[in-house]
């Protein structure tokens, strides 16, 4: 089993001033789970946390990535078509490619959950292999 990682939860976790950091940091802290990061989520995650905080929180974290604390996971072709379908059948919700990534990593690792604060995104995208995902942190 793996947790699988969106940006937010990862942000919030590394920005002690964001109001959900609490729950995030705590989620991942605690998972005695895989922490997986879709690849696309790191560029994604530079770009905000160079925007909100101070350079050195992303070069702590990309150490942590390097010494193996995350595992990433890179897009199989599958994935980049999966990423195709979820953006035409989604166009209205205007998904990205990094959240169709995501989606696409869930469904081939078969993990029932995913670690989000996306709601809007990943409340309404439909998994292949089960109803719903389950959404972390509950209770958010």
């Amino acid at each position: 089993m793996a947790l699988v990682l969106d940006t937010g939860p990862l942000l919030a976790a590394l920005d002690t001033a964001d109001r959900v950091h609490e729950p995030c940091a705590t989620l991942i802290a605690e998972s005695d789970e895989d922490l997986v990061i879709p690849v696309l989520v790191l560029g994604e995650l530079d770009y905000w946390c160079q925007k909100r905080l101070a350079s050195d929180v992303w070069l702590s974290f990309l150490r942590d990535v390097l010494d193996g604390t995350y595992r990433v996971e890179h897009p199989t072709s599958g994935d980049l078509k999966r990423c195709e379908e979820l953006q035409g059948t989604y166009a209205d919700l205007e998904v990205g490619v990094v959240d169709a990534s995501i989606l696409a990593a869930v469904e081939r690792l078969g993990e029932p959950k995913l670690a989000t604060l996306d709601h809007r995104h990943f409340g309404t995208m439909r998994p292949r292999h089960i109803e719903a995902l389950e959404l972390l942190p509950a209770g958010r």
